[in-house]
């Protein structure tokens, strides 16, 4: 019996290695959305060369068109960085520890010690693709009424809320020391 069971554990054990299919996959998509991302940027800044020599209407319509490039790049470069920290966090929790990660050189963003780490993590990255296309879309609003200014007002104040809310959630978790070592201190 104890020989079935350990082999038995020991596929178990193994059976966590199928996490590196969604490791590999998400790393090829982060790699992907880069590539796309950056030949974007190239060809926005190849079309801006004749910038100068246009017209004042169509400099103004080219104008716009860069500043809606410019975000859908942001949130492109975004999205490749929550595919990037989500395959490296899913490798250190699930298959083992990167080296490099911990180094003094290394950013503690990428450094993931466990499932909340991963969680906060991606949901700033996450946040921050919100923000963005918030701005994508403001960009092309138009305000026919007043109450189409105080819902883009409420929506930039719950912006700053989620921001807030999530810079003071950080600096509760990381700012202060776990409570075992406040309790000497507090005596």
């Amino acid at each position: 019996m104890k020989t079935i069971e350990r082999i038995f554990e020991g596929f178990l054990w193994n059976a966590r290695l199928v996490v590196l299919v969604a490791v590999i996959a998400s790393l090829l998509v982060s790699f992907a959305i880069f590539f796309i991302a950056t030949v974007d940027v190239f060809f926005m800044l190849v079309h801006l060369l004749h910038y100068p020599e246009l017209e004042t209407s169509q400099r103004a319509i080219l104008h716009d068109e860069t500043i809606k490039h410019v975000v859908q790049v942001i949130d492109g470069y975004l999205l490749a960085t929550v595919l990037l920290i989500f395959s490296l966090g899913l490798y250190e929790l699930f298959i083992s520890r990167i080296d490099q990660a911990d180094g003094a050189s290394a950013s503690r963003i990428l450094s993931i010690r466990n499932l909340d780490d991963l969680k906060n993590r991606l949901a700033k990255v996450i946040l921050m693709i919100m923000v963005v296309k918030f701005f994508e879309h403001a960009i092309g609003m138009s305000f026919a009424t007043p109450r189409d200014m105080l819902g883009f007002a409420g929506g930039i104040a719950l912006i700053g809320l989620a921001l807030y809310l999530s810079h003071a959630a950080e600096k509760h978790t990381f700012g202060h020391p776990p409570r075992e070592h406040r309790r000497g201190q507090d005596s």
